[in-house]
């Protein structure tokens, strides 16, 4: 798999507006916001799209989720509510293969979306 920009960021070589980071995960600002808070959560190992997470990536996958939830928490719009989205190849909107999950919120979200 080529590096993506992600990779790069998970990597620390490119920079990006981090909001959160461990072992696993990474969590930094979109460039290209579609609500107040639009977050993307990556784990640092190179997954190209949910289709290829294995079995064994299912407790990185785990901690996606909950990463999202803790950055939610942080930002100040888990009690109000936001969405969580994965993309999946690009009839799915996703155009950086390397997995991640957008949180989105800070204001009403309308269903479905676009």
């Amino acid at each position: 798999m080529a590096e993506t920009i992600f990779g790069k960021i998970a990597n620390a070589e490119v920079e990006a507006d981090l909001v959160y980071e461990d072992d696993e995960v990474v969590a930094f600002r979109d460039l290209n916001p579609q609500a107040p808070v639009h977050v993307l959560v990556i784990p640092r190992k190179p997954i190209p799209t949910l289709n290829e997470a294995k079995s064994d990536d299912a407790e990185l996958l785990g901690r996606l989720l909950l990463t999202a939830a803790k950055v939610a928490e942080q930002e100040g719009i888990a009690e109000q509510g936001y969405r969580t989205v994965i993309n999946c190849n690009a009839g799915g909107g996703q155009t950086v293969y390397h997995l991640h999950v957008h949180l989105i919120g800070g204001r009403p979200l309308q269903w479905p979306p676009g």
